[in-house]
């Protein structure tokens, strides 16, 4: 497993690792064409996820009861 405490940036599997690899490397792709996953940088051909931005996505999607989730889903 990688040390991912100490990135400041994330691939897209070391970001699916994070999740446990509940989140596809797949579905991170998914995410990217659809605009549904965290942000990300593209530089050259690499696609890396800033920790920064991936936390506040986390933050943003952190819900507490499913009636709280179908609201944001309304918006």
């Amino acid at each position: 497993m990688t040390d991912t405490k100490h990135k400041q940036f994330l691939t897209p599997a070391e970001l699916s690792e994070r999740y446990d690899g509940r989140i596809s490397v797949r579905t991170l792709a998914n995410w990217r064409q659809t605009g549904n996953g965290p942000a990300y940088t593209k530089v050259g051909g690499a696609i890396l996820y800033n920790l920064a931005k991936v936390e506040e996505w986390e933050n943003r999607n952190t819900v507490q009861s499913t009636s709280e989730y179908s609201r944001q889903e309304a918006k």
